[in-house]
């Protein structure tokens, strides 16, 4: 049985270079914040600790973006290689007492701290090593997992080792459901407009 009772750290993806957008999306304002304050804020209110930034693109002025945040950074040098390397660098720096960590990207506004604590309740309630989060048929983070898949994550070749992991343990799984609406990234600049029209309305 898994000892699910220890911290759960968080992993914040925020390595990109935000191409498609033509700047970079973690400096864009939503409700008077930036998107990657936004991110580390709500996984800070969630209890996760400690919650690691994994750094890429224009790395120093992301960090002091950060500043004041109760956060920790790691900066992956290949970050251009894909996020498989970003996973990987923010595994390196997560504490051995962990039990587990929750598995975010810095561009998905819509992920709230009740979404990320539900995610761990239903960890330590369910003891299961991975909860997915499922949005009316589609995984996407924020994902957990349980210490005992991090090597699996460490060391999975090709692209998307965090899916391969999820497909391989799905049987294992426990799947938290939200809505499909909560399911949106910002990757191009229609994304950035339509996201604040939602906030406006709120």
């Amino acid at each position: 049985m898994l000892e699910t009772t220890g911290p759960v750290a968080g992993i914040v993806l925020a390595a990109g270079t935000s191409s498609r957008m033509g700047r970079n999306k973690l400096f864009l304002t939503l409700d008077g914040e930036s998107v990657l304050r936004r991110a580390v804020r709500q996984a800070a209110a969630a209890g996760l600790d400690p919650i690691v930034v994994v750094l890429g693109h224009e790395a120093d002025r992301v960090r002091q973006e950060l500043s004041g945040l109760a956060c920790v950074t790691v900066v992956n040098p290949d970050y251009d290689r894909g996020i498989n390397f970003s996973l990987r660098a923010g595994l390196a720096a997560v504490p051995a007492e962990t039990a587990a960590t929750v598995v975010m990207l810095a561009d998905m506004p819509f992920v709230t701290a009740e979404m990320i604590a539900t995610l761990v309740r239903c960890y330590r309630e369910r003891t299961a090593p991975l909860v997915i989060s499922d949005y009316e048929g589609v995984n996407a983070p924020p994902m957990l997992y349980d210490r005992s898949l991090f090597e699996e994550l460490r060391t999975m070749e090709g692209e998307g080792c965090g899916r391969q992991v999820v497909r391989k343990h799905r049987g294992e799984a426990a799947v938290v459901q939200w809505p499909a609406s909560a399911l949106t990234d910002l990757d191009v600049p229609g994304d950035y407009e339509r996201v604040k029209s939602r906030l406006e309305v709120g």
